[in-house]
């Protein structure tokens, strides 16, 4: 396959460059392989058998940052894009299972492929030698596979993070782990444990994103229950009624598999429903959960809270999570309370969580609630769309509005917009101003006196 073409003038100028002092130079990982996939990369990487040192001097003249120059990479910077270019490397001893306690360099790019984690990455390419394959990379690409370079159990011991990433790539390309890849993934997911859980969350959200998430989170439960221990009571947890076709974590994995690539959304499928085991009742055989959204949203905050996510992703995660069992009713009314309470962002974030919780249920509960719940978005639209009122900034009145009128204390002017909202809402009344204005009038004569009026 011919990837001149493809690859960018940039790194092109980078390989060229280093040949021409008399080294040599391919690119290497995720961009060839993204390339085999059909896929755009993201950035290219380049290795060498120059020398740190020497490739600060081939690229003097360009700004260059020392961000991994103890492991043999300097990050060049051309037109604004950051190019990592590694020396040829082996690496010895990972006491932490995370970084090599040492590296050394080395003259030839075989070695140093033979370092890495997976096939897939294992890949180089020249523009004029083509690809470099020298651990049957493009036939694991093209059976879909991921499979360790070399001994699987000594590169998950050398970089425990390679257990996650090795889940993620098999979500993020749907793709199959190799079974000796597989059974190492298992014994050695405690290592888990040495890993930052800020590395986790990353790694994480990736895998989340991925095509396949849903059932590489069902198929290794046991690895996530290394950092979501909380998630454990949730597998083969029967949910016994009519509404559930699946036991609690095949109906979060079959959720997560129907949500939008919302990173938000697919959190909260796999945390909506974690409280389940521990509301769970029975009455006459049929399994009830009441309260199980609050539990379960207990349960996503603590566990997001551990990996260390950002305030904004855990309150807006913590709120999908409580809500995603709320009534959402197929009317205008209902949903421009909705809009009001969450505002439209969060809203249609809701509405996806519904969705696909919904649509990972059994087709008892589909019949019931989809066709009414396909009436809700077009509505949302139309309001949007109109630009009806569903808020404060809506009214077609204002805090002005009624000081003009003779209002004066702030605190009862916010009260009576907000009952004016109330009305409008709940469709008692227009949101035409010459109205507003009339009816915040008839609660005049009461502010006026110093009085209380119950609005």
């Amino acid at each position: 396959m011919n990837l001149f073409t493809i690859m960018e003038n940039d790194a092109l100028y980078i390989i060229k460059t280093i040949e021409k002092s008399g080294f040599e130079a391919f690119a290497v990982g995720g961009c060839v392989r993204d390339i085999l996939l059909g896929i755009e990369p993201k950035d290219w990487d380049i290795c060498t058998s120059a020398l740190p040192n020497q490739i600060l001097e081939i690229f003097s003249a360009h700004k260059i940052l020392l961000t991994g120059e103890k492991y043999g990479t300097v990050t060049l910077l051309l037109n604004n894009t950051p190019y990592e270019i590694t020396t040829y490397r082996i690496e010895s001893e990972y006491s932490n299972n995370r970084q090599p306690d040492k590296v050394e360099f080395v003259s030839d790019l075989k070695t140093d492929l033979s370092r890495r984690d997976f096939t897939i990455n294992a890949l180089a390419y020249h523009p004029e030698k083509g690809i470099i394959d020298y651990f049957s990379s493009e036939k694991d690409i093209k059976n879909r596979q991921i499979k360790c370079v070399g001994n699987a159990e000594k590169r998950f011991n050398e970089d425990a993070l390679r257990i996650l990433r090795a889940l993620r790539f098999a979500a993020v390309f749907n793709f199959d782990i190799e079974d000796e890849t597989a059974n190492a993934l298992f014994k050695y997911k405690k290592l888990l444990k040495n890993i930052s859980v800020e590395r986790i969350a990353i790694e994480m959200n990736k895998l989340l994103l991925g095509d396949n998430a849903g059932n590489i989170i069902k198929e290794f439960f046991p690895i996530f229950e290394e950092f979501f221990p909380e998630l454990s009571p949730i597998k083969n947890f029967e949910q016994n009624n009519k509404y559930h076709c699946y036991d609690v974590l095949v109906h979060t994995c079959q959720s997560i598999d129907h949500a939008p690539k919302d990173i938000y959304v697919r959190l909260a499928m796999l945390f909506h429903d974690c409280g389940k085991p521990e509301t769970y009742t029975e009455t006459d055989g049929i399994g009830h959960f009441y309260g199980h959204a609050k539990v379960s949203q207990i349960i996503a905050i603590s566990c997001l809270s551990r990996l260390k996510y950002d305030k904004k992703t855990i309150k807006i995660v913590a709120g999908l999570v409580l809500k995603h069992n709320d009534d959402i009713q197929p009317t205008k009314k209902s949903i421009k309370k909705w809009l009001n309470k969450i505002g439209e962002k969060e809203f249609r974030q809701l509405l996806e969580v519904v969705k696909a919780d919904n649509l990972a249920k059994s087709m008892y509960a589909k019949e019931k609630k989809m066709p009414a719940f396909q009436q809700i978005e077009p509505l949302l639209n139309e309001i949007i769309n109109q630009k009806q009122c569903f808020s404060l900034k809506d009214l077609a009145i204002n805090g002005q509005d009624l000081i003009g009128l003779g209002f004066s204390e702030s605190k009862r002017i916010g009260e009576i917009l907000n009952t004016l909202l109330e009305m409008v809402l709940n469709d008692e009344i227009e949101n035409n101003k010459i109205i507003l204005l009339n009816v915040a009038s008839a609660f005049l004569p009461s502010f006026v006196k110093g009085g209380s009026r119950d609005i």
